[in-house]
Parts: structure tokens; C-alpha cells; sequence
């Protein structure tokens, strides 16, 4: 015979908290319209899904990028080898990528063009 485990309702209540909140009127009945056509279940279905997509969305958005404190020419040779490694990208890829300093990164960009040793596509 195969065991099966059922959690208690009391262990999924301690990873869940009621939340309240105010609606207009118009926000209100917005959402009984969706919960009439089927979308929804109740509005609390609606809320959490609201709440999940918002998270989802600010997570991909707010991204916090660490910036590692490196000198100059270890800086370019770095930069150099990643624009060899990939062809392309823009300078704002290359500082998240390499965790370095955005005006740096430009700056750096700006003097291998000058050098000839990149070139920017038009």
C-alpha cells in the first residue's frame, strides 16, 4: 500500500494571510463582470492573480545590479573580451553582464571607438 502525506489545514493556514482592501464602485463591478464571464472564480481569485502578475512584472523590472569596484584597464580588457565574445550589445549590457559601472563602461566604449578597435553598427 503507497503512503500518501496530507498536509494539515493548519500548516497551509500558516503560510497565508487575508489581506483587505478598498474598491470603487467601478473597480468593483470591472471585476464582477469578469467573474460573470467566467474568467474568474470570486474576486479573491481576481485579486490574487492581479497581485501575482504585479510581482511577476516588478521582479523582471527592479532588477538590483551589485557593482564591482574594478580599475580602469581591467575594466576595457574585460569589456573587450565580452564585445569579442558576443559580436554586439549595447553599453548598459555590457556594465549589467560584467557588474560594472555604467558611465565606465561608456567611457571605455567611447575610447575603444576612438581607438578603432570597436565600431559601433548604424
Amino acid at each position: 500500500m503507497e503512503s500518501v502525506t496530507i498536509k494539515k489545514q493548519s500548516e497551509l493556514m500558516e503560510r497565508i494571510t487575508a489581506v483587505g482592501t478598498e474598491l470603487t464602485m467601478e473597480e468593483y463591478n470591472e471585476i464582477q463582470e469578469l467573474i460573470n464571464a467566467g474568467m474568474y472564480i470570486s474576486i479573491s481569485d481576481f485579486l490574487r492573480d492581479a497581485v501575482r502578475d504585479k510581482l511577476y512584472s516588478n521582479s523582471n523590472a527592479a532588477k538590483v545590479i551589485e557593482i564591482r569596484n574594478v580599475d580602469y584597464s581591467e575594466a576595457k580588457k574585460e569589456i573587450l573580451d565580452y564585445y569579442r565574445r558576443y559580436k554586439e550589445a549595447f553599453p548598459h549590457e555590457v556594465a549589467e553582464a560584467l557588474e560594472l559601472d555604467y558611465e565606465l563602461v561608456w567611457r571605455i566604449t567611447d575610447d575603444l571607438k576612438k581607438e578603432g578597435r570597436l565600431e559601433e553598427i548604424k
